[in-house]
């Protein structure tokens, strides 16, 4: 053990640092530009939104960071069990008297001033620990009672308390993130179908029994978008005209108009679409090629890093912002069904952005030691 803290550190991954600082920079930028008139109309303060986002946001996310990016890597191997146990802990109060129930869903806890997810919180120790878990059954990864049979509790466990609040693209996210590990790890391709058949039964089992009208009325509204106009299928029309006045290079920063009276949630779930009227096709393209370059690093860095621990946590940790940008995106498009999933680094959300900088913290302790 000695050895290895004593172990040359090297140059942080720069670029992984870069890439992140630009997406933050942007998405404050947007942010501003998108809740402008919001702000203005509930608080009289046309940057209330961004001030918010600034203070608890970036200021907290950037302490998270530091933290992450200053402890050695193998200290969350240590504590990870700990770290895990102590989110599921969360994610069960907020059945309780401290959770606040906002537009049906049970997702937040509020200890005084202070108000969180637990699932996001959930994304950076689920992922620890099971990075932790399967680097040290390399022995029992293709045995059904010893790899895969308590993957399978590990996963559910988590899953099966996100679909309670309900918050099913959230579980959705942790359970693609699972498979991609467990593939990373050498587990047989029959093990990781049956994972992901099974996840799927689980949240489509969430949904039938939890609110079934509402998620089939998402649905009927992704087949058939223009059956519900007026009422459920409103929020995927106004994204679409807002996207596609954007045209090839958009109506210029601040310029949406589709933000001002007709777009739901412009600071949070829609704010892709605020992006694609105001930068156009091109300044989208930017954008997601930002993601996509952002997350082929975190990959790359994973293949070439010689710890295992380390390798599977990247592996997990790029497959959270890929698979949460995807969903967001193409939801907001109407390539998949709406989610109302923010957009890593750009929504607004103080939770999300403490919750991604502490992330790419780690990404960054991780990168000196490949």
């Amino acid at each position: 053990m000695r050895r290895r803290f004593a172990r040359r550190i090297s140059s942080p991954n720069y670029l992984i640092l870069i890439l992140t600082a630009v997406l933050i920079i942007f998405g404050l930028l947007m942010l501003a530009s998108a809740s402008s008139n919001l702000g203005k109309e509930k608080f009289g303060d046309p940057y209330h939104y961004l001030k918010h986002q600034l203070i608890y946001g970036l200021g907290m996310g950037l302490i998270g960071f530091f933290a992450g990016y200053l402890i050695y890597y193998r200290i969350y191997e240590k504590i990870a069990v700990w770290l895990f146990f102590t989110t599921v802990i969360l994610l069960i109060l907020v059945f309780t008297p401290l959770g606040v129930t906002a537009q049906g869903a049970t997702r937040w806890i509020d200890i005084g001033p202070i108000a969180f997810q637990p699932s996001e919180i959930a994304k950076i120790a689920f992922i620890l620990y099971l990075a932790s878990w399967l680097a040290h059954r390399t022995e029992r990864q293709n045995s059904f009672l010893r790899g895969f049979l308590p993957l399978l509790l590990i996963i559910g466990l988590v899953a099966g308390l996100l679909l309670l609040e309900p918050a099913t693209s959230t579980a959705f996210i942790f359970i693609s993130a699972s498979l991609v590990m467990y593939f990373a790890s050498g587990a047989k391709f029959s093990h990781i179908i049956q994972v992901a058949f099974l996840g799927t039964l689980l949240i489509v089992g969430a949904i039938y029994f939890s609110d079934y009208k509402y998620k089939l009325n998402r649905l009927v509204n992704f087949i058939r978008p223009e059956a519900n106009l007026e009422t459920t299928g409103y929020h995927l029309k106004q994204s679409q005209i807002a996207i596609g006045s954007g045209g090839l290079f958009g109506a210029g920063y601040g310029a949406s108009t589709t933000k001002l009276r007709y777009l739901p949630e412009p600071v949070g779930d829609s704010i892709f679409a605020v992006i694609a009227e105001e930068f156009g096709f091109v300044g989208s393209a930017v954008l997601i090629g930002t993601f996509g370059v952002l997350v082929i690093f975190i990959f790359l860095l994973a293949r070439r890093h010689r710890d295992k621990f380390a390798a599977l946590a990247l592996f997990g940790f790029g497959a959270l912002i890929a698979i949460q940008s995807f969903i967001h995106i193409g939801a907001i498009s109407g390539l998949i069904p709406l989610t109302g999933m923010p957009l890593p680094f750009i929504s607004y959300g103080g939770t999300s952005l403490i919750a991604y900088l502490t992330i790419i913290g780690i990404i960054g302790n991780m990168s000196k030691y490949a």
